[in-house]
């Protein structure tokens, strides 16, 4: 336990973010899953929509710092790619 009290402060803090950044790490990564398991199943009714969604999550997540930036450019690229490769087979 902190002495200080803006070392507490800081602490519940940093428990605050730890479980917001986590709650959307979850969110991203179940969109990303999703979309994934639509185009194994080539469900492509579904495919624009949750692609839209899944990029849409992604991209917060690398501009906001939870993950970095270039990191969220890769993903949304391979999950694209991913995409159109299904719509052009």
């Amino acid at each position: 336990m902190a002495n200080i009290l803006s070392s507490a402060k800081k602490n519940r803090q940093r428990i605050k973010h730890q479980a917001r950044n986590a709650a959307q790490k979850s969110a991203m990564r179940t969109a990303v899953k999703k979309l994934r398991t639509a185009i194994a199943a080539k469900d492509a009714a579904q495919i624009p929509a949750l692609l839209k969604q899944a990029t849409k999550l992604v991209a917060r997540l690398g501009q906001r710092g939870i993950i970095k930036p270039r990191t969220a450019s890769r993903e949304i690229s391979r999950l694209t790619c991913a995409t159109h490769t299904h719509a052009g087979a």
